[in-house]
Parts: C-alpha cells; sequence; structure tokens
C-alpha cells in the first residue's frame, strides 16, 4: 500500500476495520481478510502482481530464520508457511527461506485480472472511498470507521464488478490457517499433538488454539494482544533462532519438557532483546509480557508491528 500516495494511512484504518469485524466475528469473515479489503486501492492505483512479487525480492528475512530453518531440515524437521500473504510474496520469501512451494499455504491472488476490469464508474467511486477513509486517519474513533466503511465495502462495492472480483479473494487467515494446518497434517500422517507452530497475529489465534489444545507447541513470537493468550508459550526477540534449543528438547520430552525448559529460562531472564522466553498456558495477567513483545514486534516488523 505504500506503492502509491497515503496508502499506509489507508491501510491502517482498513486494518483496523479489520480487527473489528474479526473481533465481532462477522459471518464468513476471517481475520487477514484485509487483503482482500485492499484489492480496490490496489487496483485503483494500478499495483501490478510483479510490483508485489519486486517487494518481497527486497525484503529482508527475520533475524535468524534462515540459520533455523535450515538446522531443522537438517535435523530432521519438516517446515511448512501458512501465510496471509499474497502468493506473490509469500512464494518468494518462503524461496528465500529453503521451504518447498507444496509446503507453502498462502492466498491466491489473481490481481493483473482485476486491474484489467476496472471501469471509471468504479475508478470515482473508489476514490471517493479513499478520501473518506483518509478523512479517519488516525483510527481512533471505531464507530465512525465502521459506519465509513461498512457502506462501502457491504453496500456499494457489492454492486460493482471489482466488488465481485474482490470476493474471489480468500485471504489465508483464522479459520483458513487450521484448514491448511489440517490439510497438511493429514497428507503427512501427522496428528497437531505433534505439530509446533509459530504465530504473532489475530491471523493466527485459532491455529494456535487448535496446537494448544491438542497437546502441540503453540509459540507465539513477537506477538501482539491477540496472539498470545492461545500460545503455549512466548517468545520476544530480535532472533528467531531462540528457539532451535526450545524445538529440539521439545522433540525429544514433548510439552513437559519444553515447559520445564522454557520456566528455568524465564527464571533466569531474556539478554535484553533476545531470550525473552515465558510460559503462556495457565498464566492469567500477561500484561508486562504484552509490553515486552510490543516493543520487540514494533523493533523487528516496524510499521508492521503497529498493526493488528
Amino acid at each position: 500500500m505504500k506503492l502509491f500516495p497515503d496508502g499506509e494511512k489507508v491501510f491502517e484504518v482498513i486494518s483496523r476495520y479489520d480487527d473489528l469485524l474479526a473481533l465481532e466475528e462477522k459471518e464468513d469473515y476471517e481475520p487477514g481478510d484485509t487483503l482482500a479489503l485492499i484489492v480496490p486501492f490496489l487496483v485503483l492505483h494500478d499495483i501490478s502482481e510483479n510490483d508485489i512479487s519486486t517487494l518481497a525480492a527486497k525484503a529482508s528475512l527475520t533475524g535468524g530464520a534462515a540459520d533455523l530453518i535450515y538446522q531443522l531440515e537438517v535435523d530432521g524437521w519438516k517446515v511448512f508457511c501458512i501465510s496471509t500473504s499474497y502468493q506473490q510474496f509469500a512464494l518468494h520469501i518462503t524461496h528465500k527461506l529453503g521451504i518447498y512451494s507444496h509446503r507453502v499455504a498462502c492466498t491466491t491472488f489473481p490481481l493483473n485480472q482485476f486491474r484489467n476490469s476496472l471501469t471509471n464508474e468504479e475508478s470515482d467511486l473508489i476514490k471517493q472511498a479513499e478520501q473518506d477513509i483518509l478523512s479517519l486517519h488516525p483510527p481512533d474513533d471505531d464507530d465512525r470507521v465502521k459506519k465509513a466503511l461498512g457502506s462501502f465495502y457491504w453496500e456499494k462495492l457489492p454492486k460493482t464488478g471489482i466488488g465481485t472480483a474482490m470476493q474471489q479473494v480468500k485471504p489465508t487467515g483464522g479459520r483458513r490457517k487450521v484448514a491448511a494446518l489440517n490439510k497438511f497434517a493429514e497428507a503427512n500422517n501427522q496428528p497437531l499433538s505433534e505439530w509446533a507452530v509459530v504465530g504473532d497475529s489475530i491471523t493466527d489465534v485459532r491455529m494456535l488454539e487448535a496446537v494448544d489444545e491438542a497437546g502441540g507447541l503453540a509459540i507465539a513470537f513477537n506477538a501482539n494482544e491477540y496472539a498470545l493468550p492461545p500460545a503455549t508459550m512466548s517468545l520476544a526477540s530480535t532472533s528467531i533462532d531462540d528457539l532451535r534449543e526450545v524445538l529440539n528438547t521439545w522433540q525429544k520430552s514433548q510439552r513437559n519438557g519444553a515447559e520445564k525448559l522454557i520456566k528455568q529460562k524465564e527464571r533466569v531472564g531474556g539478554t535484553g532483546d533476545t531470550k525473552n522466553f515465558h510460559w503462556i498456558a495457565g498464566r492469567k495477567d500477561l500484561d508486562d509480557i504484552i509490553q515486552t513483545h510490543k516493543r520487540l514486534r514494533r523493533q523487528v516488523r516496524e510499521d508492521a508491528g503497529k498493526l493488528g
């Protein structure tokens, strides 16, 4: 969205609207459907699939990610990626990390097809909506956000061709992440109790819940206030490679071994911006942990760290 003027502001308002729809559990709406909601504005500003691929080629990786995934594969793990990201982005990133494309679930997105079908009338409608959305920035009035965006997305847009096209975009978030995980689990004959998953945001909540409830290891990494409560454990760090010892321990002695190790590390404490571990399962007060994650989330994810 930063590829066009004020796109970042438009995205922040839409992202807040996405959170509100997810929290009120709107029918047929999943966290992460932001990626469908921004389609009209990408089309309006002539953003292409190639633009998305170019951004992915320039994107940096989270510290320690490549080393961790390489070592896990050497140690006999199978590593998968379930991402809300558009396929043009996700497949580039996972290729950098050495994750095979058949182990990736992400959001199918025929953007170029949508660009070729925009009419002048639709363009005018989207331009007006963009101005209305910018008037709501920063998105600190939830009622105004819901009223203005609700009218655009569920009353005006469905009557247009671009609105019909937008409905084809089904971002891989919420229940769709769980469905993708279950598909991978069945294909590999591994119940969810044998899986470790890592998530950080509202799109990961149901996946974290499913794995934790099954007795697997649900890890919140540099997470926000939505993703921490359903997790088994958490890590706030500039390096995801901090997880290596934990994953090896869990592989050998499952949940009991992981709990013992995490609680030991928690007593020792983190080293500034790394190795801030917490055992979350059964814990009630998460306020201090959320603050630690919020700080490192913003540091590692930069502007994206502000979003839900």
